[in-house]
């Protein structure tokens, strides 16, 4: 499902939130930057260039928000910043993260081959499985060709 202003007005009904100007800003960033794992600061950093009168505590408590919501996914890559992306997927099982130790980069690999390990897993231990997370570390492309040279 792509989620867009509409759905996330009636999300916020449905919980009994209030949509403010503020929110709408935040959230605006992460619809225009959906390929993208921001932070706190990050954001804070986009949304300062539309509206001075957004702080930076503002940025956190809403993205704590959104992620509560299931609006957001928030996510650890080590590098002591909680980031974030929109959540779009209806399904229980996210995409995977290639992470450069490098430089920072942050990509996505979408094929999920843990299913059956996840299964296999689950009948062994007699354990209900709902999610899982997978990251890679590694250097990308271009900062391998960089270390090389």
């Amino acid at each position: 499902m792509t989620i867009d202003l509409t759905n996330l007005r009636q999300k916020f009904r449905e919980r009994e939130y209030k949509l403010t100007p503020q929110r709408q800003i935040i959230l605006q960033v992460f619809l225009d930057n959906r390929d993208k794992h921001l932070s706190a600061e990050d954001v804070h950093n986009i949304v300062r260039q539309q509206s001075n009168d957004i702080g930076l505590a503002t940025v956190y408590r809403t993205l704590e928000l959104l992620s509560d919501l299931d609006v957001l996914q928030k996510m650890d890559f080590g590098d002591g910043r909680s980031r974030y992306e929109i959540n779009e997927t209806s399904t229980p099982h996210h995409h995977h993260h290639l992470i450069c130790l490098s430089c920072g980069e942050v990509r996505e690999f979408e094929d999920d081959l843990l299913e059956e390990l996840e299964n296999v897993i689950a009948k062994k231990s007699n354990f209900t499985i709902v999610d899982h997370q997978v990251k890679f570390y590694g250097y990308c492309q271009e900062c391998r060709k960089q270390r090389e040279d």
